[in-house]
């Protein structure tokens, strides 16, 4: 008869469930495995199975409680290092629906947005459309598997037990959010710019020649022209998306190894 003595199942528990707790709260977060129309079911088992596979390669744990002050703090700093991790993804796709909102703002297609489901807000067509072609990039790419790479990684780096977290980890995370709207921005200014010309046009034209109706041929021009426009920027988005991962990536590794200082 096979017997468990308390310190063997403890020490079962403490190698799947703190790692389990960081691989969790990363799928929570990040983009792609954090969607709202995968099942909460579907990413437990993920992550359960990839801490599974990942358990014996890990470094030792430490020798805590799991039902204890010290191991509750270890449990809150795994997930806090998975959510951190998760955001920064998450603001590598944010790039791209801030470039889809100043597009569309600048074409006259404000009007045309839909609630969406993982934000909980209202989002423009062009955002979702902009949206969709990253996500499938970032698969075309691997980039699911270079990100798995860097969590996994990153319990060499930040191994569980670490004696806390260096402040300025977070600081770094809050400066990199103003990516969004920099890279956002450039994705998004030759239609912008080219746009804004031809209104700057259309006023000038509305002011010599009141008798013309400007507002009915300016909406048509906009959406006509930045359909065009748009035609012509999918032809290099590829390179652009493929340097905003490169940055991703490379940000989630400066983000762990500053975690770790």
């Amino acid at each position: 008869m096979v017997e468990i003595t308390f310190a063997q199942l403890q020490a079962w528990l403490i190698a799947f469930l703190w790692p389990f707790a960081r691989i969790t709260a990363f799928m929570a977060a990040a983009p792609l495995w954090g969607h709202t129309s995968i099942p909460n079911q579907a990413k437990v088992g993920l992550a359960a199975l990839v801490t599974i596979v990942i358990a014996p390669i890990l470094p030792a744990m430490p020798n805590v409680a799991i039902m204890s002050w010290a191991g509750v703090g270890i449990m809150v700093e795994q997930i806090i290092i998975g959510l951190a991790i998760g955001l920064v993804m998450h603001m590598v796709f944010a790039v791209v629906q801030a470039a889809g909102e100043y597009i569309g703002l600048q074409m006259g297609l404000g009007f045309a947005s839909f609630f969406d489901a993982s934000s909980g807000t209202n989002i423009m067509v062009l955002s979702r459309i902009l949206y969709m072609i990253t996500l499938l990039m970032f698969l075309a790419f691997n980039g699911h598997l270079m990100v798995l790479e860097a969590l996994i990684m990153s319990f060499e780096t930040l191994p569980i037990g670490l004696s806390g977290l260096n402040p300025g980890a977070f600081e770094l995370l809050a400066r990199y959010a103003g990516t969004i709207f920099a890279s956002g921005m450039l994705l998004a200014l030759p239609l912008v710019g080219s746009l804004l010309i031809i209104n700057l046009a259309l006023g000038i034209l509305n002011r010599s020649a009141p008798q013309l109706t400007v507002f009915n041929i300016g909406f048509p021009t906009s959406l006509i022209v930045g359909l065009i426009l748009m035609m012509v920027l999918m032809t290099d988005i590829g390179r652009f998306l493929q340097s905003l991962f490169s940055q991703g990536l490379g940000m989630v590794q400066m983000l762990i190894e500053t975690m770790a200082l």
